[in-house]
């Protein structure tokens, strides 16, 4: 994981925000959500680093409360 970055994940879970840091290579949308519903208790984080894990999609994760995931690189700078 030489090329890891810092993000920040920010969410809804039962209309209540949520914010938490992640140092992960690279951060789409799809894996944002998973993360997100990871943190909230729902989705589910592999024992081992080579253990495939079925991720936790946007309509699974609305079911369980989760809801307006978006996330940043962590050193971005707040637009003013």
């Amino acid at each position: 994981m030489n090329n890891a970055k810092l993000f920040v994940i920010d969410y809804s879970l039962h209309g209540e925000p949520k914010s938490f840091i992640i140092r992960l290579e690279k951060l789409d949308t799809l894996e944002a959500w998973h993360w997100a519903s990871c943190d909230a208790g729902v989705g589910r984080i592999g024992r081992f680093a080579r253990e495939q894990v079925k991720k936790t999609s946007r309509e699974q994760a609305e079911k369980f409360g989760i809801t307006n995931v978006q996330w940043r690189r962590s050193d971005a700078r707040a637009q003013a």
